[in-house]
């Protein structure tokens, strides 16, 4: 997303808006290990919520993840 700094004088410049990711590791029942995620805070959210092994399944079935 792009937007505009807008300075004390009103003058407006560029800018873009990044996204909110953050590398946590996730411990996995399933797999009985620890899995690297570049998250963002919404995704961290749903794992909480859901667990990380279902998570995963729904991202899988919804063709957002597809490493095996």
């Amino acid at each position: 997303m792009i937007g505009n700094n807008v300075a004390h004088s009103k003058l407006r410049t560029k800018r873009d808006f990044g996204i909110n990711l953050k590398t946590k590791k996730f411990w996995s029942e399933e797999e009985q290990r620890f899995i690297t995620l570049k998250v963002s805070c919404k995704g961290m959210r749903t794992i909480e919520k859901n667990g990380l092994d279902a998570t995963i399944k729904e991202a899988r079935k919804k063709g957002f993840i597809n490493v095996v």
